[in-house]
């Protein structure tokens, strides 16, 4: 019908991945005053991270305004609509594309420890076959070779991912975000706080965008690290999922005809998780701090920036 308003996002997590934005998700989305669809992740306004194929697992993501806002007509009246994509952190159009379409939203970052996020977000891109290399420091070392288009995995749908310092540039980042929207309509958390006291952070949250924050929160867990046990079984258990190749095809129909579309996705995971992932191995502790001197100006400027001793909370001034 025309001339109905759209009904667009009143808050947005921003980000970072493996720093507590899909628990922060599921925990939001269970308050009765606010709606989150079931899509995370829509990317929607980071139209500087286009996918270089569309990854068959992933599903269509909404390219016009009017698809994007289709993912929030269930809201109910009154409700607070918020979503939540960790690329608009990390993207270099989000801030003000948001803030030309809701200039009035409110915004919510994540910011971990960049040695601890590298490490975490290098599993992750394991995981979704945007990175192939399975040792972190080559990952790293690999960087440079990367931005000039060279060894770039043939299954990364989206290979800016792989240049991993860009995504521990906080300043820069939340200076996009601060030139967008007013200081009282960002809200910067510490992945450490949340860690630490999950509830009086998300009781925080809920203050920030106006609902009752005395309703029960349920403490989650979500999208924890793992480590791929192999690459070959990974890549099997993918091509299944994805009905890829004439023998994964034939294996997803058969699967397909007797077993219902959430009880596969459940049995997919479950392999994954009992076959396919591990817990991670201890970090290695000279490559920690090898990266977190490296990164250790940029921390010491985010400090001044949020008026906050990240350098004593994080160890940096241990590294010697």
């Amino acid at each position: 019908m025309t001339g109905v308003p759209l009904r667009l996002p009143d808050f947005f997590i921003v980000g970072h991945a493996k720093s507590g934005t899909t628990a922060l998700y599921e925990m939001l989305r269970s308050h009765p005053q606010i709606f989150m669809p079931e899509l995370k992740e829509p990317w929607f306004f980071a139209s500087d991270m286009q996918p270089r194929f569309q990854p068959p697992r992933g599903g269509a993501l909404p390219r016009t305004l009017a698809e994007y806002s289709e993912l929030f007509a269930a809201a109910h009246a009154g409700q607070r609509i918020g979503e939540a994509s960790s690329s608009y952190l990390w993207s270099r159009t989000a801030a003000q594309r948001i803030a030309e379409v809701r200039p009035e939203a409110r915004i919510i970052a994540l910011l971990r420890e960049p040695a601890s996020f590298l490490q975490s977000l290098h599993l992750q891109l394991l995981q979704s076959h945007v990175e192939t290399q399975k040792d972190f420091a080559r990952a790293i070392a690999l960087e440079s070779r990367r931005r000039r288009g060279e060894r770039i995995p043939r299954t990364s749908h989206r290979p800016q991912l792989l240049n991993y310092s860009d995504h521990v540039r906080y300043l820069e980042q939340l200076r996009r975000y601060h030139r967008a929207f007013l200081k009282e309509q960002v809200l910067v958390l510490i992945y450490d706080d949340f860690r630490a006291d999950n509830e009086g952070t998300v009781r925080a949250v809920l203050r920030f965008l106006r609902v009752n924050d005395a309703h029960p929160i349920e403490v989650v867990n979500a999208n924890p690290s793992r480590l791929l046990r192999s690459q070959q079984l990974d890549d099997l258990v993918h091509s299944v999922s994805v009905g890829r190749g004439p023998l994964s095809r034939a294996g997803k129909a058969a699967l397909k005809a007797i077993t219902p579309q959430r009880l596969r996705r459940d049995m997919l995971r479950l392999t994954q998780r009992r076959i396919v992932h591990a817990d991670p191995p201890p970090a290695d502790e000279r490559l920690m701090a090898e990266l977190r001197r490296r990164f250790r100006p940029e921390v010491e400027s985010l400090s001044d920036y949020l008026g906050r001793d990240l350098i004593a909370l994080w160890g940096y001034d241990r590294l010697g």
